[in-house]
């Protein structure tokens, strides 16, 4: 026969451990959020400091996840993994060379017009700022009255040229790294679904993380294809509004409008700045030069609001606030490529952390554990 008061002595003795248990992991939770706000803190120095190095193997990284489906197309069709590696990569610098050809000849020939342009603009904004002449007027008494002179400084700087001249040798060599990273991430990743589905073996760790990097991909790849889709019929819908307004090369309209629109908020502004220059310094009025950004901005507003949220989903969707954060982070990492691989970067981490968990800092907080089980990992 079981004594009380012995149970009741283990029970009073057995709360301590308890106590220590969850203090212990609650420290062990605590050390390992403390790394990731160090680890966050400290990787933008580490990146931009190493970007000849980080750099390509991440684009690499992107280009894979986005040829994945077209080398898995190519396979299945009986194509070997390397051939099919290497089509996948030379159809999407066709496409690119395609592009830039229909986008960058016209934009040249406009480059030489861009002085006018801005003759014109200034002018009007001359006129616009004798209009409201008393505001310098005040602004020249204001800092008389204060003390402060205006002083012009003139600082010497490299041509663009020059630039362009000393930037392009590394730029080459980077663009050959990663085009031979993205070669053999793709048929590496090729060889080891092969050797995966003759595996006989079904529930081992290697499957499942192939599952992970699976559901990875298809999220990140139909959303990549789902907004150049997207991105497409608003460079159509462009170039016929450059045409019908007047403007000169509308497919290069058209194609800006494409390659802006994978940038989201900034993309759409850089556009209208565009339009505006040009609307500005080739039309015969104000009111006729605003028009093309007016439509503009109707038509990022339609497709932004009503058209992308309808087609990608609740699923695919990402918080505004996240993509700007990460806009800027990478942007201030890696500048112009950086800013233009922070949407896909963005999607990869939380395709993992929707499969691997994510941490409960809230309801860490709060007392809760710092993760919560993963979802993904069970399927």
């Amino acid at each position: 026969m079981p004594d009380p008061e012995l149970e009741a002595g283990t029970a009073v003795h057995g709360l301590p451990d308890e106590w220590a248990g969850d203090a212990r992991a609650r420290l062990q939770s605590a050390i390992v959020l403390l790394l990731m706000v160090g680890l966050f803190l400290a990787l933008p120095f580490v990146l931009s400091i190493g970007a000849v190095v980080f750099l390509p193997p991440v684009t690499a990284l992107v280009i894979t996840i986005v040829l994945a489906p077209l080398a898995d197309r190519l396979s299945r069709i009986g194509l070997p993994g390397m051939l099919a590696s290497l089509l996948a990569i030379l159809t999407m610098a066709g496409v690119i060379v395609a592009a830039l050809g229909l986008i960058l000849q016209p934009a040249f020939a406009m480059v030489d017009q861009v002085p006018d342009m801005l003759a014109v603009v200034s002018r009007r904004f001359a006129e616009l700022r004798g209009n409201l002449a008393w505001i310098n007027d005040f602004n020249r008494q204001l800092a008389r009255l204060m003390g402060h002179s205006p002083r012009e400084v003139v600082l010497a700087s490299p041509s663009v040229i020059e630039q362009v001249a000393f930037a392009t040798p590394s730029v080459v060599l980077e663009i050959l790294v990663t085009l031979l990273m993205t070669f053999f991430m793709i048929e590496t990743r090729l060889r080891v679904q092969r050797r995966l589905a003759q595996s006989s073996h079904s529930a081992n760790a290697s499957v499942r993380i192939a599952r992970v990097m699976r559901d990875v991909q298809d999220r990140v790849a139909g959303y990549l294809l789902t907004v150049a889709l997207i991105n497409l019929g608003v460079g159509v819908i462009v170039a016929g509004g450059a045409w019908a307004f007047g403007l000169s090369a509308p497919i290069m309209w058209g194609g800006l409008a494409f390659v802006f629109n994978f940038l989201p908020y900034l993309g759409p502004l850089a556009m209208m700045a565009l339009l505006a220059l040009v609307g500005l310094g080739t039309a015969s009025s104000v009111a006729v030069g605003v028009v093309p950004v007016l439509a503009f901005l109707a038509l990022h507003a339609v497709e932004a609001n009503f058209v992308t949220p309808a087609i990608l989903g609740a699923r695919l969707t990402v918080s505004p606030v996240s993509i700007l954060v990460a806009i800027s982070y990478f942007s201030w990492i890696w500048g112009v490529p950086g800013a233009l691989l922070s949407v896909p970067i963005l999607m990869i981490i939380e395709a993992l952390l929707d499969n691997l968990g994510r941490p409960n800092v809230i309801g860490f907080l709060l007392g809760e554990p710092l993760f919560r089980p993963a979802s993904g990992i069970s399927r």
